[in-house]
């Protein structure tokens, strides 16, 4: 089995994929047609983002109920620091099954942990062995353990970076490590550098506290549309809908952003990407919609085709920022008006669901957006 997008929507991408879909190679990224390649009676399933949201929170609680040193690193995963539990809770592998049984027992969820002595080989190690189960990679065995092992295998080594490190002959995670440091960098720059340090086990990141986690740096939403849109009904339906989802992101995380960037995919797969500067941060659907609808109109020929469309804020800051306020008090008042509409649209959705009030531009439309 394996989680998918509608391919009718022409989100054909595998998300999730069980251990007897692995068996046949899938991954996850690759397409629905790939997949059905490899596996023709794999069976499909869509996804429910709600329920991942709504489980990766109660999962995260049980973890701070270890230690505030909890940094989810996607809806999926995260490091946690427990070096200040141990004297509580024993040690890094007892917490790991402690964690691993209460999960199991209040969310009838399987969890693989890994536990060692930097956030790299805690994460090589959580998916050394799954489904259920808990792998420790330390200082005395993490050269037998991972240095066999396919250099694909090597966390923030993507199929391009394995490429580029075959071409010199370096085919495990181990000849990576003992290759010349220098060489590795003039072939793939500083990433090259820290991937050899990685598998040298050379890593002290640290685990950020969970109310403290790294600001954002940009907030974005792109989708590849049913049908191909055409004309500008089409893109203001699909702006609206983009633009409304990146405001509400953007007001969860407390920000604003001066600028909006827009990527357009065409069904050649042909992209260009544009931004614009605003005169004032924002963080409403209305002005990033506006403002996203200015760019296509001064870059995109309206009789072109477009297959996909991102929408991006950018240049953030934190919502509280002031702002310099305009001559003109009815814009003010627009602005004051947007905002407590929106913001009344968060508190609705909060209670009653995502889907609960939408914007009546994007309502019934036929291009995909839910």
């Amino acid at each position: 089995m394996a989680v998918c997008g509608n391919p009718e929507n022409r989100h054909g991408i595998i998300l999730a994929k069980n251990e007897i879909a692995k068996s046949f190679g899938i991954v996850t990224a690759e397409t629905l047609w790939q997949a059905r390649k490899k596996c023709p009676q794999l069976e499909v399933v869509p996804p429910h983002h709600e329920k991942y949201r709504s489980f990766s929170k109660k999962i995260n609680e049980i973890y701070l109920s270890y230690t505030d040193m909890v940094e989810p690193f996607s809806i999926d995963e995260s490091w946690l620091d427990v070096t200040g539990s141990i004297s509580l809770f024993g040690s890094g592998v007892e917490i790991a099954d402690s964690i691993r049984k209460t999960v199991r027992q209040n969310l009838g969820l399987t969890l693989s942990a890994g536990v060692s002595f930097n956030k790299i080989f805690a994460k090589m190690g959580s998916e050394y062995k799954k489904p259920d189960a808990t792998t420790a990679i330390t200082r005395e065995n993490f050269k037998t353990l991972l240095w066999p092992m396919d250099i694909g295998s090597m966390f923030f080594v993507g199929a391009a970076s394995a490429k580029k490190l075959q071409k010199l002959g370096i085919r495990t995670i181990g000849e990576l490590a003992n290759y010349d440091k220098s060489a590795i960098v003039s072939a793939m720059g500083k990433q090259g550098g820290l991937i050899h340090d990685y598998a040298n086990g050379l890593d002290n990141t640290p685990v950020l506290r969970y109310d403290q986690r790294e600001r954002v740096k940009s907030v974005g939403n792109g989708m590849t549309f049913r049908r191909n849109l055409l004309g500008m009904d089409d893109m203001k339906i699909a702006v609206t809908g983009l633009a409304d989802t990146v405001a509400t992101r953007l007001r969860k995380e407390k920000m604003k952003a001066f600028g909006v960037k827009v990527d357009i995919k065409n069904p050649s797969l042909k992209v260009i990407s544009r931004q614009l500067q605003l005169d004032n941060p924002t963080n409403l659907a209305e002005i990033i919609s506006d403002a996203a609808l200015n760019i296509i109109r001064a870059s995109w020929n309206m009789d072109s085709p477009v297959r996909m469309l991102t929408i991006t804020a950018i240049n953030l800051c934190d919502e509280s920022q002031a702002q310099q306020l305009s001559l003109f008090s009815d814009e003010n008042l627009l602005v004051e008006k947007g905002e407590k509409l929106e913001r009344t649209m968060d508190s609705i959705r909060e209670k009653f669901g995502s889907d609960a009030i939408s914007f009546a531009a994007v309502m019934n439309n036929d291009i995909g957006l839910d």
